[in-house]
């Protein structure tokens, strides 16, 4: 009889409504998913995120930003919210703040972002109405590990979406979370049982993830 590896320990941090968090937490309900989410923090108390956790059984709280004089005091807060959880991987959704280069650090291959574009193009804000400037035809979203400089960081998985002729930002942006909501859980699968790894800047996949017509790949 195989024995079932222990699962994960996932901590989600957001700052707004989480809905990619929202898809992790379902995912994660599958008895064979590698991860447990076992706890979600937020950097802002009105965080919708944080009651839609609660809703969930997920022990969800917010360490407000504000009530700190810098950053490297705010990140010690969560270094110990997260210690004290045992952690072990850390999952960005929506977290609009900067951390600090020492927090990233001490989580280097142990924390994930998604980023509404196809990095390395569009980095930073307002993806979707930069790729219809651009006048691409392929947009879509990264998962990525997280490093110092900002959306830089070993690209995990990504997924594609057609620009269409009568998109706006809007209908662009739509069409993409539906697909952040498909790879964010498949990524995170795919990290927490041993399917993909850090190999100094790059990511490598395990034999049996190559299969270009695995559900992550034909995303």
């Amino acid at each position: 009889m195989s024995v079932q590896k222990a699962k994960k320990r996932v901590a989600i941090l957001i700052s707004g409504r989480g809905s990619n968090m929202v898809s992790l937490i379902e995912a994660a309900r599958a008895p064979a998913y590698p991860a447990e989410i076992v706890l979600v923090l937020a950097n802002r108390p009105d965080a919708a995120g944080l009651t839609r956790a609660q809703a969930a059984g997920i022990p969800a709280r917010a360490i407000d930003h504000k009530g700190f004089a810098d950053r490297a005091s705010f990140d010690a807060a969560l270094q110990a919210e997260l210690e004290a959880a045992g952690i072990e991987l850390i999952v960005l959704a929506g977290f609009m703040r900067i951390l600090t280069d020492a927090f990233v650090e001490a989580w280097a291959g142990r924390m994930i972002n998604i980023h509404p574009s196809l990095l390395p193009l569009f980095k930073g804000t307002h993806t979707h109405a930069r790729a219809l400037d651009a006048g691409m035809r392929l947009h879509g979203c990264t998962v990525h590990y997280v490093v110092p400089e900002l959306d830089a960081g070993p690209i995990v998985a990504q997924a594609a979406v057609p620009v269409l002729p009568d998109d706006d930002a809007e209908t662009l942006a739509a069409r993409v979370i539906v697909q952040e909501h498909r790879l964010y859980p498949a990524a995170l699968a795919l990290i927490a049982g041993g399917g993909a790894a850090l190999d100094g800047g790059r990511v490598r996949l395990a034999e049996a993830e190559r299969d270009p017509g695995a559900a992550l790949l034909s995303l």
